[in-house]
């Protein structure tokens, strides 16, 4: 194993403050000198900001070893002209595509991760778009995640929604795509059998890249509930109860 990619909300973070351990065990695998990329779907802050909220808190990161859903996107819409629907501020992280206000032209409606922003007047000029001809690209499909209230429902709940009454298929950027996990292997120079995929989506962070041939290590933290594991469509490699756990499962020293 010569590098690691691992998800930060609800693996490393709930809510953006750290999980028990999860500092000292990132310390660890960087101390083996194994390459690191944290690859998320948060669509809430820039990459910027997230490194920066990290680092405040211990963890062992630049914005450099961070991939995000929204600059994954910007590299696949380069040139569109979008429609963007999310919460939060990421437009650091959409270089190269034309954001446009609600009464321009449009050639692709954008989802980013689902807040206050997903109403009822937002989801139907979303609608009406797409019955104009627009792609729908989002920039993940999670139903839910977790904070520190509790499950919050995600933009999973509205895109298939969307894609039922417009009766179109939305192209997916982030995590399960495998371009999305490509692009992490492609940034830490290894093959697929050389990296550890770890999360707590067992679908969207875990089968999905083992199906590259990843190796997978979903976490009883964050989002995990029991049933997911049970009705999952496989069964990952390993399964730990924390990311606090990964030094052990490596044989690396703390």
């Amino acid at each position: 194993m010569r590098a690691v990619l691992i998800d930060i909300d609800g693996v490393l973070t709930v809510s953006w403050k750290p999980l028990p351990g999860a500092v000292e065990a990132l310390r660890a695998v960087r101390d083996a000198g194994l390459g690191v990329v944290l690859v998320t779907n948060t669509t809430s802050r820039s990459r910027a900001s997230v490194a920066a909220t990290l680092a405040g808190a211990g963890f062992p990161v630049g914005a450099e070893d961070i991939l995000t859903a929204p600059a994954a996107t910007a590299a696949h819409l380069a040139g569109a002209r979008v429609a963007l629907l999310n919460s939060g501020d990421v437009g650091a992280d959409l270089e190269g595509i034309t954001l446009v206000g609600d009464d321009d032209d449009a050639d692709v409606v954008l989802l980013g991760g689902a807040g206050p922003e997903f109403g009822y007047e937002a989801l139907n000029r979303a609608f009406g778009r797409l019955q104009q001809g627009a792609r729908l690209v989002a920039m993940h499909r999670n139903l839910y995640w977790r904070t520190d209230e509790g499950l919050q429902l995600d933009t999973g709940a509205f895109l298939a929604g969307l894609e039922a009454a417009a009766d179109v298929e939305a192209e997916v950027t982030g995590k399960p795509s495998r371009a999305f996990f490509e692009a992490a292997l492609g940034r830490l120079g290894v093959g697929a059998e050389q990296a550890l995929m770890v999360g707590d989506d067992i679908e969207y962070d875990v089968l999905a890249a083992q199906q590259l041939g990843i190796t997978g290590a979903l976490v009883r933290t964050g989002k995990f509930l029991p049933q997911s594991l049970e009705r999952a469509s496989g069964r990952p490699d390993h399964v730990l109860d924390s990311f606090a756990d990964l030094p052990a499962l490596l044989g690396l020293a703390q």
